[in-house]
């Protein structure tokens, strides 16, 4: 794993059952989004058939989020394949003036 696991990211990885190859496939495959402070490496369908089009199969990483914070350093990672957290709250909300 190139990026370092704070204690809790340990602990849910463990917990979860999610191995260091899934990580690896999130950070390296997934799409980066940039939401609430953190920076969240996600594989989703669209990933999944992207890639394996690419003769990259990562149909049992679907779902694999990987939360971390500005310096790389991973906060948590967990399964869910509901991406609608991902998105920007804030869109389609005017500023006060």
């Amino acid at each position: 794993m190139s990026l370092p696991l704070t204690d809790h990211a340990q602990r849910r990885m463990s917990q979860r059952g999610l191995s260091e190859d899934a990580i690896d496939a999130a950070l390296t495959y997934g799409r980066e989004v940039r939401t609430r402070g953190a920076v969240i490496y996600a594989i989703g369908k669209k990933d999944v058939r992207k890639h394996l089009a690419d003769g990259v199969d990562l149909r049992a990483f679907e779902g694999i989020q990987v939360v971390c914070v500005s310096d790389g350093t991973i906060l948590t990672v967990y399964k869910n394949r509901d991406f609608s957290g991902l998105r920007d709250r804030r869109r389609g909300h005017r500023r006060a003036a």
